[in-house]
């Protein structure tokens, strides 16, 4: 069983210059950031709450963003050395550096698994992805969640955040969705959906 004390988060700022930083990732890429606020703590613990801690394993999450998800991935449980996370924005890869110290933060594209992880990268226990699909062509969001499925255990999920009221990939006869939660307390609201291989 992995241990689930938490390590401690550091270097918290405060939830303007957080709100700052996350607005200059939406003025240096708007497509890639897809949101006019931070995912609130309401948010982060929603999908931290479909990842298992007690299930053994890596985590990966793909597009951290400024940490909020990663830190409540850590709160829920996962040691922050259990936990990958990739991400496009080099100021975003810093800011998680910071907050979850011990977190292995790649900077790259999370569209392009195959170049940014290692062939070996693979039996994630969980994968957590607020890439913003709904900005995306449907056969670039098909590709992404189909490569991630590649990489967990067999029916581990991959849990994806979006603003729409529909999934932002439908199912397939490669994997099932689901809506996990509504969350009304986030800037927009937020649904959170789990993908698994049928």
């Amino acid at each position: 069983m992995p241990q689930k004390a938490a390590m401690k988060v550091s270097h918290r700022s405060s939830p303007l210059a957080e709100q700052f930083e996350f607005l200059r990732g939406l003025i240096a890429s708007p497509k890639g950031v897809g949101a006019i606020a931070p995912s609130s703590a309401a948010l982060a613990r929603a999908i931290a709450a479909q990842a298992d801690p007690d299930r053994p394993g890596p985590v990966l999450e793909l597009g951290p963003g400024t940490g909020v998800v990663t830190e409540a991935l850590i709160a829920r449980g996962f040691r922050a050395d259990r936990i990958t996370a990739i991400e496009y924005d080099p100021e975003f890869v810093r800011r998680v550096r910071e907050r979850c110290p011990g977190v292995n933060v790649i900077q790259g594209d999370a569209f392009a698994l195959d170049t940014t992880l290692k062939p070996e990268d693979t039996g994630f226990c969980a994968i957590i992805s607020g890439i913003p699909l709904l900005n995306w062509p449907i056969e670039r969001r098909k590709a992404l969640i189909e490569g991630a499925l590649a990489r967990v255990q067999p029916g581990a999920p991959l849990i994806q955040f979006s603003y729409g009221l529909t999934p932002p990939m439908p199912a397939t006869e490669r994997f099932d969705v689901r809506r996990a939660a509504v969350i009304w307390a986030n800037l927009p609201p937020a649904r959170v959906w789990v993908y698994r291989s049928r």
